[in-house]
């Protein structure tokens, strides 16, 4: 029996941590049909959100020093510039302690350092792009990997012939065979419409506000499914205790979800949220109709994103701007709207794959052998 180490990274948001986390149990789960075994290594930021979930992935975790190159003023830059200097060092130790026999990486500044150290030691390397639109760490990654893993063709086409291959978004576990009658039942829901707001790790503060300054209107509309993020979970949760007792029952408040994400999407006829990469992969295997609100940071990749489910007829999109005012009747209009909801599902069912894990899987060992 033989062992593969493979070294994983990628940070910045949930949707480039969870896939790495999905392709690594595919990875497992192959190698042990051969009788063989995998050990893995993640590699992020100190204070990135993926230090906390690759605690709670129970995965070795890797300090590397990155930071991102944002800002317009010449200091920002410059200490951009030093941290990912140092975080090559970091990444060159580990390569020389670690000796990953592949290193994957899924994007998110902290790949930038990870995946020249890997170049430099020749490591092979597996790029994912979960994104429709690459971002400049990915793009900047692409001449040195031997193979990079895409959501979607329309992602293909911006590298060469025969390097990129079309896997589909490696989801998490938990979305395999979702009942929905189940799923409401283990949230307490009744026969009602069922709403999903969420901002994925880090929340969403205009979408919050604007559930936090109508919520007795909301809730007499929908009952309410409410992922916060930390930051604004304490006052909501304060706004619910003083809501009359039949609205609070039609409201369930969380600051973070992990392993239930799959059954809250699966109990709700219709989700709000921003359109990071998980989008790509969870709401179609969720078969989750989207009302979806990009923003423009970091390149403005999640209005690609949102883009591809809109024209597949899965979701709707609303500019940031207008969330205060268009954001109520535009989601109680299409929850009103059974019709037009279940050719939306229909649409989300249609770009459904669940085997994009084992896909990526396969591809890193292919690379790695």
């Amino acid at each position: 029996m033989s062992t593969l180490r493979v070294l994983l990274s990628g940070g910045g948001s949930g949707g480039h941590v969870f896939p790495a986390f999905a392709v690594a149990d595919a990875l497992r789960r192959l190698l042990e049909e051969d009788g063989d075994s995998v050990e893995f290594r993640f590699a992020g930021t100190a204070d990135g959100v993926e230090s906390e979930l690759a605690v709670e992935a129970d995965l070795p975790y890797s300090t590397i020093a990155a930071r991102a190159l944002r800002g317009r003023n010449l200091l920002s830059k410059l200490l951009s510039v030093g941290a990912t200097a140092t975080g090559v060092l970091d990444a060159l130790a580990l390569m020389v302690r670690y000796r990953p026999a592949v290193v994957f990486l899924t994007g998110g500044y902290v790949s930038a350092p990870v995946g020249v150290a890997a170049w430099l030691t020749r490591r092979p390397i597996v790029l994912l792009q979960p994104d429709i639109e690459p971002g400049w760490t990915l793009r900047a990654l692409a001449p040195l990997a031997r193979r990079i893993c895409v959501t979607h063709q329309r992602s293909a086409e911006r590298y060469p012939r025969g390097k990129s291959i079309v896997t589909g978004y490696p989801i998490r576990p938990g979305f395999e065979d979702l009942d929905k009658p189940m799923a409401r039942a283990h949230f307490q829901l009744n026969g009602g419409p069922a709403l999903l707001v969420t901002g994925a790790v880090r929340g969403a503060q205009r979408i919050n506000e604007c559930i936090a300054s109508h919520l007795e209107q909301w809730l007499s509309q929908t009952q309410l499914i409410h992922i916060s993020g930390r930051d604004d979970f304490a006052r909501l949760r304060s706004m619910r205790e003083a809501l009359p007792a039949k609205l609070q029952s039609r409201y369930r408040l969380y600051s973070y979800m992990s392993e239930e994400m799959p059954l809250a999407m699966a109990a709700c006829d219709l989700v709000i949220s921003r359109a990071g990469a998980s989008v790509m992969g969870e709401y179609p295997a969720a078969g989750l109709p989207a009302v979806l609100a990009p923003i423009g940071e970091a390149g403005g990749h999640q209005r690609y994103n949102a883009n591809l489910l809109a024209d597949a007829g899965g979701a709707v999109t609303i500019e940031n701007e207008d969330i205060p005012e268009q954001l109520f009747e535009l989601a109680t209009g299409l929850l009103d709207d059974r019709e037009r909801l279940q050719a939306m599902r229909k649409a989300m069912l249609g770009l459904r794959r669940t085997d994009a894990a084992r896909r990526v899987a396969e591809v890193i060992l292919a690379v790695a052998k």
